[in-house]
């Protein structure tokens, strides 16, 4: 055979230790890198799987603080109660709840909107991010893993060919080189370079196809970082601007109450209920400038009135009082002349007409009669007592003598003495005793005048001398 036979030219394999030799099947995993993009891939898609959780719970998040301020917008919602006491006109406490409605509203509906946005504008970032993911998963199965079949298929092939030229090449040793036209070692071997060489061709178109991957591999992912990115902008945008919302109207409801002057509500108040309130510049009521029904009747005013002096009981000492003679023919005594330092009741009260008067001895006098003070069941079952007065001068001794004798029930000449009977003998007399105004008719041992007949001639009247003496 010549050396330019066809078989000097088909393709030979040294020695299987030969440097630089490859295997004819290698031991790799011809899917291998296949396999390790789409874990990579799948990593990434679950990355992006959490961003769109995290979006969607946020997004539920705010629209339940929408609901929630809601809520806390119904606190205030009502009209204040006794609202009538506050001014109703804008900068006031009236003013303030409104504002705060309308804030925390606002806040409500910035939840809201924030929501909105996020599940309309942020969200289907990343959803669109995740079906490109998807995608680029199927494009690896389909281009660089069908390829990695067609080697792993093809490598079978070469691998079967292989071992059956060695299973003839050892059966030609045995036999001496008898051997079957199919089973000549020869074209077992040309055979398996016809394998060989489809199965490289499909391992380079493999290696091609896993290369171009790997090499836009890193091109897509900055695309997904990129995408990430700005999806996490916009979601922080939309977060910080919901945020920033709620501050504004947080402090817009802080800032209209700091607003409100001190005294806003209280001038308000005073100028509603001017008629109601006290007013500081009007003066304090006065006893002196107070009017009432009777109050100057003729019964209320006194026929005379004045200090005396009256003797006691027990001490036998002079103690001063106050005293008067009223129309209703009393003769009260008072401690003092004031009616506003107690009850002025009376200390002990005579009924005149059911008295006995004595005679005036310079500045003394003396009256016999029952104490009424206590009432009239108690006039009756008490004793009659002396009253011994003494004036400060003879002439006010006379005045009240006068008064006294007008309208007492009986009168009598005997004059003061501590040596005299305790009970002075009565003498008929007029109603006018020492006053020299005896009826005619009339003498000293007459009976005594009824009441009846000293009222008719016009004593304990209006017309009576009312002299005070104080």
């Amino acid at each position: 055979m010549s050396a330019t036979s066809p078989q000097n030219t088909l393709p030979t394999r040294s020695a299987p230790n030969a440097s630089g030799e490859d295997d004819a099947i290698p031991d790799e995993d011809a899917s291998e890198a296949t396999k390790l993009f789409n874990e990579r891939l799948q990593a990434w898609k679950h990355a992006c799987a959490y961003l769109e959780d995290y979006v969607a719970a946020t997004e539920k998040m705010q629209q339940s603080h929408g609901k929630e301020y809601e809520k806390v917008l119904k606190t205030v919602s009502h009209s204040l109660k006794f609202g009538t006491h506050f001014d109703q006109s804008l900068g006031g406490v009236a003013g303030m709840f409104d504002n705060i409605r309308s804030n925390t509203q606002g806040i409500s509906n910035s939840h809201y909107d924030t929501a909105k946005t996020l599940k309309g504008s942020v969200l289907p970032i990343f959803e669109r991010l995740h079906t490109e993911i998807k995608h680029k998963t199927k494009e690896l199965t389909k281009g660089a893993g069908k390829g990695a079949k067609s080697v792993d298929k093809a490598r079978g092939v070469s691998q079967k060919h292989i071992e059956l030229l060695g299973q003839h090449t050892a059966s030609y040793d045995s036999t001496g080189g008898h051997l079957k036209a199919t089973e000549d070692p020869y074209v077992l071997q040309r055979q398996v370079y016809h394998r060989l060489n489809r199965q490289v061709l499909e391992e380079n178109n493999t290696r091609d196809d896993i290369l171009a991957v790997q090499n836009s591999f890193a091109q897509f992912e900055a695309h997904i970082l990129q995408t990430f990115q700005n999806g996490m902008a916009q979601f922080n945008q939309v977060v910080t601007n919901q945020a920033e919302q709620t501050r504004t109207m947080y402090g817009d409801m802080v800032g209209t109450s700091q607003r409100i002057p001190p005294d806003f509500e209280w001038n308000g108040f005073v100028k509603r209920n001017n008629n109601i309130l006290i007013d500081p510049s009007a003066p304090k009521r006065s006893v002196e400038n107070i009017a009432f029904p009777n109050q100057d009747h003729r019964s209320t005013q006194p026929l005379i009135a004045g200090s005396l002096e009256r003797k006691g009981k027990m001490l036998k000492r002079y103690d001063t009082g106050f005293y008067v003679v009223t129309p209703s023919k009393y003769l009260h005594e008072f401690k003092t002349d004031d009616d506003f330092a107690k009850d002025p009741s009376p200390e002990s009260s005579l009924y005149l007409p059911d008295s006995l008067i004595g005679a005036v001895d310079g500045v003394k006098f003396t009256v016999k009669g029952k104490d009424a003070s206590k009432g009239s069941i108690g006039s009756k079952l008490s004793m009659s007592h002396d009253f011994q007065f003494k004036a400060h001068t003879p002439q006010d001794a006379q005045r009240w003598h006068d008064m006294i004798s007008s309208v007492a029930g009986q009168t009598t000449m005997e004059k003061p003495d501590s040596s005299a009977p305790s009970s002075p003998v009565a003498t008929r007399t007029d109603a006018a005793g020492s006053a020299g105004a005896m009826p005619a008719g009339n003498t000293m041992g007459s009976p005594t005048s009824t009441v009846a007949e000293k009222e008719a001639a016009g004593y304990g009247q209006e017309g009576t001398t009312n002299e005070k003496t104080y």
